[in-house]
């Protein structure tokens, strides 16, 4: 079963259009629900309540490795540089990698930042959920909220990840160029993910 990828991108707006797929809740705040065909359990993570000056999006891969393997490199809070090749260093500054912990992570160069402080919301081992907060940091990506979920595939022999997340838009930059370059971290870093669990399946 070869590995794929789906993008599934949602800009907020503050009025109604259903091409956006999202559900219109007032004036300045809309619900994102989250990608079609996702396992009821998982569903609630990957729906997002959203302000007119925030976007969000989710991508999905599917990977030709069992569950546990894909779980145990993306559940190590402590390194996400073993698949996140954008990062170069990461240190846990407060907590021992369970929920509350928080991590300095510093990037390469050549991207629109320098470091984040990120916290760990939720490790949640048997239904394979985690998910982080930006929390400080020099960078760009003010309010980043990412859930990443893993679900086995209909035939059972492979994992699905779903990895959805909210940013608010930075002054000057529209909804469209604030997802697009989210997107392109998280889509590098899927594929980096997809391949690493996929090479270690094979061995």
């Amino acid at each position: 079963m070869p590995s794929s990828l789906q993008l599934q991108r949602i800009y907020s707006t503050t009025t109604t259009n259903t091409d956006y797929n999202y559900q219109k809740k007032s004036n300045n705040v809309c619900i994102i629900p989250p990608p079609q065909g996702l396992p009821e359990h998982i569903k609630h993570h990957h729906t997002h309540m959203i302000s007119s000056k925030q976007s969000s999006s989710a991508v999905v891969q599917t990977i030709s490795a069992p569950i546990s393997t894909v779980w145990s490199i993306i559940r190590n809070f402590e390194n996400p540089q073993i698949y996140k090749h954008f990062i170069k260093s990461c240190h846990v500054i407060h907590g021992d990698g369970t929920v509350g912990s928080l991590r300095e992570v510093h990037v390469i160069s050549g991207l629109p930042a320098v470091s984040s402080i990120e916290r760990l919301d939720i490790l949640d081992e048997e239904c394979h959920v985690i998910s982080f907060s930006v929390v400080g940091g020099d960078h760009r990506l003010n309010n980043y909220r990412s859930v990443t979920t893993l679900h086995t595939t209909e035939n059972g022999d492979g994992t699905v990840v779903v990895e959805s997340y909210v940013v608010d838009v930075p002054e000057g930059n529209t909804k469209e160029e604030t997802c697009g370059f989210a997107n392109t971290i998280v889509t590098c870093n899927l594929h980096s993910l997809a391949k690493i669990a996929e090479n270690l399946t094979n061995k």
